[in-house]
């Protein structure tokens, strides 16, 4: 019977070898290899031992893995953009709920290093719409929100590092933050300013945020 942990490698394993092939530029093998990648992460969430906010991460990744497929076709419309988008916006709103559900077992959320975090997030939020708001024309409520979305989902893996006991927390917030590197790199090349391998610096920080959040949770509510 194939393992979590074996379907996390596999994942790892794929995940390279994806990197390599979009560094080749093969288009259609690129096109028909990304649905292939969130399964692994799926499954080993699937297969791995039953824990509280489990149903969470699961539909985290189910979403994650609808936006990769919708966004698949953007270039055939702007629907297809926008519908990847609000994909995306709902599995980062299913993150929240997954850092939200989780049971804080120590309380340092007025630590000065949270608040110090929790501005420079802020920071971050303000400098991203103050960029793209004046290029987004109908497009600025949605993507407002969507900034507003993924910097809580960050916040909370943030808050997490203070609440969380064990180790994988620091990794949670790893991913949580290659997430918002992703979305950003995202944002900036198609409404702002294009970015050169732009394309090659969105999936890699998208695969290096999902591993991470994933195996991070996983190892957090793993049986000791």
């Amino acid at each position: 019977m194939i393992t979590s942990q074996r379907l996390l490698q596999a994942f790892l394993v794929f995940g390279i070898v994806y990197s390599i092939i979009l560094l080749t530029g093969n288009d259609t093998l690129i096109w028909y290899l990304k649905p292939l990648l969130i399964p692994f992460l799926f499954y080993a969430v699937v297969k791995s031992e039953p824990f509280v906010t489990k149903k969470w991460l699961l539909l985290a990744l189910l979403f994650s893995w609808i936006g990769d497929c919708i966004l698949m076709f953007a270039d055939k419309g702007e629907l297809y953009f926008i519908f990847g988008l609000l994909a995306f916006l709902v599995a980062h709103i299913l993150y929240i709920r997954l850092f939200f559900g989780r049971n804080s077992e120590d309380n340092h959320s007025n630590n000065q290093l949270f608040w110090l975090g929790f501005i420079i997030i802020m920071i971050y939020l303000a400098g991203m719409l103050v960029l793209l708001l004046p290029t987004l024309g109908d497009l600025k409520m949605p993507v407002g929100i969507y900034a507003l979305t993924i910097s809580i989902m960050l916040m909370l893996a943030l808050k997490g590092t203070f609440n969380w006991k064990g180790n994988a927390k620091y990794l949670v917030l790893f991913g949580a933050t290659f997430f918002v590197i992703s979305d950003s790199i995202l944002a900036i090349d198609k409404f702002l300013t294009p970015i050169a391998s732009a394309w090659y610096s969105i999936m890699i920080t998208y695969l290096i945020a999902q591993f991470s959040i994933t195996y991070g949770i996983l190892k957090l509510n793993q049986k000791k």
